[in-house]
């Protein structure tokens, strides 16, 4: 399907061979949309531009996981921010496409965007921003939450292990699921406490799980429990995985009755320990501004904050 608003044509790109097309707007993930359609993450009906002849002038996309019927976040929406105002573009372009690619009454997903750490500081980075949000925010939408996207490095090194605890892999899926649900008592995470707010936290651990964890491909030997001593009493957990772009820190928690006497920190090493045994180049993580704590656990197991994202709901 293709529209036209007086000299600009509002149209899905057509395949790989207009990958070039959409990556004319900058954006620091555009280096994996090709692997992103490839991997049926992305879909060319999920892809839309708007042109002036041949100048892109907005482009919006959504995500999915590979066998989604339908997108599960938006998380591209980009305007030439170099010459006039495009704003109302933008706005013509989402309402267009989301037409065509959400359900009728569906619930828009969630959109989600990466932006520099320092974006209420630069003027340019804060009014470009402000500008996608402004987009949404017409359509309904609210911003939900901003989190600190993190990185650790090989050259920071592995963090000292916490002596206090023995670590084992993870015994089977209950096992994680049930100390998931323990670690959500008092969560400062947004998203789970949004889940908490319509489902039991046994529901919210389960679909965590099943639409996070049961997808990764590396191995689950990976993910740990630390316990004290030997045979002990858990105290939490770790998930360490390669989603499909990067090694990360999926998950870490530690339960409500063990919390306050820096266990965080023996979870996070042991977690960064093994992908780093790996022989990765990077680790990949992401906590919620607010989340004061898990931040400095972060911070203090050599993790730098090299972006934030936000993301907003309707």
């Amino acid at each position: 399907m293709s529209t036209s608003h007086d000299d600009v044509t509002i149209r899905p790109i057509t395949g790989p061979d207009e990958i070039d097309l959409f990556n004319r707007l900058p954006y620091t993930i555009n280096h994996e949309l090709s692997d992103d359609l490839a991997g049926h993450r992305r879909r060319p009906e999920w892809m839309w531009v708007a042109v002036r002849g041949d100048r892109l002038l907005a482009r919006v996309a959504w995500w999915g996981r590979g066998d989604d019927d339908a997108p599960l976040l938006l998380d591209i929406l980009d305007v030439d921010d170099t010459t006039e105002d495009l704003t109302e573009v933008a706005q013509a372009l989402y309402e267009t496409a989301a037409k065509q690619v959400l359900a009728p009454g569906a619930v828009p997903p969630e959109y989600g965007r990466f932006i520099p750490a320092n974006w209420r500081e630069d003027p340019d980075a804060h009014r470009a921003v402000r500008l996608r949000m402004g987009v949404l925010e017409n359509t309904g939408a609210h911003l939900t939450v901003e989190r600190l996207r993190l990185e650790w490095k090989p050259a920071a090194g592995v963090p000292a292990p916490d002596k206090r605890l023995v670590f084992r892999p993870v015994g089977d899926t209950d096992e994680l699921v049930a100390l998931m649900t323990r670690a959500l008592d008092g969560t400062l995470d947004a998203h789970s406490r949004a889940d908490l707010a319509r489902m039991s936290p046994h529901e919210a651990a389960v679909m965590h799980y099943e639409q996070e964890f049961a997808a990764y491909s590396s191995p689950r030997e990976w993910w740990r429990i630390g316990t004290l001593g030997e045979d002990g009493e858990p105290v939490g957990f770790v998930v360490p995985a390669r989603n499909a772009y990067h090694p990360v820190i999926a998950y870490l928690g530690v339960v409500p009755e063990h919390r306050g006497h820096g266990y965080v920190d023996g979870l996070l090493a042991e977690g960064t320990r093994v992908l780093a045994g790996e022989n990765v180049p990077r680790i990949r993580a992401a906590t919620d501004l607010d989340n004061v704590p898990m931040a400095n656990a972060f911070a203090r197991a050599g993790y730098v904050n090299f972006e934030r994202a936000i993301n907003m709901a309707w």
